[in-house]
């Protein structure tokens, strides 16, 4: 089955059609460069233009960086605050004539990855998985089942959010090197592993591409490997979601 996945970012919307049986994108990926802070009605136009480009006629999954319940936003930390109350599913729908779902983005991610990324991943009894870029997103899942809006770059460390120390986009505006940037990483694992006990850490997003750049300065006991998918899971995983609920309807 071929759906629309979309991954809402803070500095992008991208989106593709993906095969949810093999988790490989059946189309080109579109990307639309968004600027921070960008307001909800540009990126539904952004969405509505990746539809036009795909032709694509289907139900719509969409992974947004924050809580969603029942469609609607809660949260927007990295986000234009406008996005809080909107109900981004139905916003969709109506802009599209179709139907659509939408998951917490580390959430699509992570369900992508276990099913089509780290081949050993369903074999652990608790996995974490974290899109490290503009924030830190996370993950969780227990013998297969996801928690979600888990929203984990929230948890403070030392005063402060874990991705007010230790995101991409702080590696990158602090220009830290790769040691200096992993020791404050490394914190914030030791943190996770102390409270989650997960069996296994897969790191996704944007930083994944570089994980030998920092593998070395880890230092935690739970294993710790870069996601396959890398920047595709968002997408892939908003597609899953998209194929389940056409599933769920048809059950």
């Amino acid at each position: 089955m071929v759906q629309l996945g979309i991954d809402i970012g803070g500095s992008a919307t991208k989106g593709a059609l993906v095969d949810t049986s093999t988790g490989r994108l059946a189309s080109e990926r579109i990307r639309f460069q968004t600027e921070p802070l960008v307001k909800p009605k540009e990126v539904l136009v952004a969405i509505q233009e990746i539809q036009r480009i795909l032709d694509y006629q289907g139900r719509i999954g969409i992974g947004y960086p924050g809580i969603i319940k029942n469609g609607s936003i809660l949260t927007a930390a990295n986000m234009n605050k406008k996005w809080i109350g909107e109900n981004l599913a139905k916003k969709v729908e109506e802009l599209t004539c179709q139907k659509a779902v939408v998951l917490n983005d580390a959430d699509a991610a992570g369900l992508a990855e276990m099913r089509f990324g780290f081949e050993e991943a369903r074999k652990y009894h608790t996995v974490l998985f974290l899109t490290i870029g503009t924030g830190i997103g996370s993950a969780i899942f227990v013998n297969g089942k996801l928690m979600p809006n888990t929203e984990l770059g929230h948890l403070q460390i030392r005063g402060r959010d874990a991705e007010h120390r230790a995101s991409d986009l702080v590696r990158k505006k602090e220009k830290l090197s790769w040691r200096k940037w992993a020791a404050r990483f490394n914190e914030v694992l030791q943190t996770y592993t102390f409270l989650f006990n997960p069996d296994l850490i897969i790191i996704g997003g944007g930083i994944s591409y570089r994980f030998d750049h920092f593998k070395e300065y880890l230092n935690t006991n739970t294993r710790v490997v870069p996601a396959k998918l890398q920047n595709l899971a968002g997408m892939i995983g908003a597609a899953m979601a998209a194929h389940e609920a056409d599933l769920e309807v048809l059950g």
